[in-house]
């Protein structure tokens, strides 16, 4: 059995001139949280929709859970389940006949549809409001009710496409413990999001895509070590004793925030050697730490910086 349950090798699609993907080239691992970065217009739901067999690409391949979407695209959406950016639910039915609507596409019998349209009410919080008509619910509401619809088949693999856009805290929270969960039964997971933050939160690995084309791609933690390795180190350093003149070729800045404490911009990780040359000196280090760029540093300074040069 294939360990991917996403593969997409050499991806373009175009619209007339403008090329929305250029040789994308990813692999998502079964079990895995896969995050899918990009500005607006950068190709994420080009590939998205790809992968869902809603558009066809101009060249490529897709396997998802081990098969060809151009030859089995049926047997492939029997076992996903996708939320849509900005996908709607049917106003004048009810939460229960909105779900039985979508259960009627799978293989179910009528005591597996209502067991599971029970479970799903009651997981999503609408339990009690479930023959009510949609068209009367919140936005958080109906999104909750969107979750229920993805989830109906049991799928083994969710792409979600900004699962928590426009949702108070108390429907975001809904969405990551449901992404949570996924992956504790062995499920896959990828979305697309523009909280940077959720994404570093859930992902196991993320891929960043800027004008067609993968720009990173693996761990968080890979990806930071990478932008830290090209855009230099920020260490933080506090000592018991004033701190003396240091002087090494890898530092470029250094800057006091009081006499014992500095912070220390570098073109490498000089701890090691910071430690040596400190304690010889009969200095004591209180502490000697790397400020970890987060997600979002990440993204805005090696994506949009490089793009605006």
């Amino acid at each position: 059995m294939s360990t991917q349950a996403i593969t997409v090798e050499n991806l373009t699609k175009s619209y007339g001139r403008f090329r929305a993907v250029d040789g994308l080239t990813f692999e998502v691992e079964n079990g895995e949280v896969f995050g899918f970065l990009g500005p607006n217009g950068a190709g994420k739901t080009t590939t998205i929709l790809s992968m869902l067999g809603i558009i066809i690409p101009d060249g490529g391949r897709i396997q998802i859970l081990g098969m060809d979407m151009a030859r089995e695209p049926l047997k492939i959406k029997e076992r996903i389940g996708y939320l849509p950016e900005n996908a709607t639910v049917y106003g004048e039915l009810t939460a229960w006949k909105n779900l039985e609507f979508f259960a009627n596409f799978y293989r179910m019998s009528n005591a597996e549809k209502e067991n599971r349209i029970t479970e799903l009410l009651k997981r999503v919080g609408l339990w009690e409001v479930r023959y009510r008509k949609a068209k009367t619910f919140s936005k958080g509401m109906k999104q909750r009710l969107l979750i229920a619809q993805t989830l109906i088949n049991d799928p083994e693999l969710l792409i979600l496409d900004e699962p928590t856009s426009g949702l108070d805290p108390e429907g975001a929270h809904l969405v990551k413990e449901v992404i949570r969960e996924a992956k504790a039964e062995g499920k896959t997971v990828f979305f697309s999001s523009h909280v940077l933050s959720e994404v570093e939160e859930l992902s196991d690995r993320v891929g960043i895509i800027v004008r067609g084309k993968l720009k990173a791609v693996g761990p968080i933690g890979d990806i930071k070590r990478q932008f830290m390795e090209l855009e230099g180190y920020e260490i933080k350093v506090e000592t018991k004793e004033p701190l003396p003149e240091i002087g090494h070729e890898d530092i470029t800045r250094l800057e006091r925030v009081a006499p014992n404490r500095a912070i220390i911009f570098a073109r490498s990780d000089i701890r090691e050697w910071l430690s040596k040359n400190l304690s010889s000196r009969g200095i004591t280090i209180l502490s000697l730490e790397i400020e970890e760029p987060s997600l979002e540093d990440v993204f805005l300074k090696t994506i949009y910086g490089r793009e605006e040069k």
